[in-house]
């Protein structure tokens, strides 16, 4: 099994102190740019609200999202658009996903995880690999969730393992038993495919 340090019933709150702590400690290691990777969907928001009124250089910050769907900014689909929205005010850097980006070792790489098993945009029918040799891929989910039908872009595997520690928030039971087993290498979703090849840290909150 993958090591894991379990953060049980962790509030909004606390999981905003835990990465403000963790972005302060990268900050002082030096006077390089830190880069860092944050899912969308509706969990991350309330975080990085609470995030954003902590006393960090917001100017050495860079935030990409893990993933967006291939609409506008403007949509209201777009994860780089709200994150812009919310974090670009404090002096952070945003990036929008293409695929001729070049992707640098995260700080910090945050993903979600749906009850499929899927982590960024990166849905058990795209058959994700672990020595993918892109950073990015733009894809189509099958099937197409009906809240947000529209193509993806997304970090690979390999992208999201070019990082220092990984961290999870995972929401409610049925998620929790699905990241359970993948850590355990008992099924072979994507999320299991990432963590089978973790070396890093990874935390993750309940």
């Amino acid at each position: 099994m993958t090591d894991i340090d379990i953060i049980e019933g962790a509030s909004n709150a606390d999981i905003a102190r835990f990465l403000a702590g963790y972005l302060s400690d990268c900050l002082a290691k030096n006077d390089h740019p830190v880069a860092i990777s944050v899912p969308g969907g509706s969990t991350p928001f309330p975080i990085l609200e609470a995030l954003k009124g902590a006393h960090l250089d917001w100017s050495r910050i860079t935030v990409w999202p893990g993933d967006d769907r291939i609409v506008p900014e403007d949509h209201a689909a777009s994860n780089t658009g709200k994150i812009r929205a919310l974090l670009e005010p404090v002096g952070a850097t945003i990036v929008s996903l293409s695929v001729m980006e070049q992707v640098p070792r995260f700080a910090l790489v945050w993903l979600g995880m749906g009850g499929d098993g899927h982590i960024a945009s990166l849905f058990p029918n795209t058959d994700p690999k672990v020595d993918d040799p892109a950073p990015l891929r733009r894809l189509t989910p099958d099937p197409l969730p009906p809240e947000a039908p529209f193509d993806r872009i997304t970090l690979t595997i390999p992208a999201l393992l070019g990082s220092d520690h990984l961290m999870f928030v995972i929401r409610g039971d049925a998620k929790r038993a699905v990241f359970d087993e993948a850590a355990r290498g008992r099924n072979d979703l994507p999320v299991a495919r990432l963590l089978g090849a973790a070396a890093q840290k990874v935390t993750c909150f309940t």
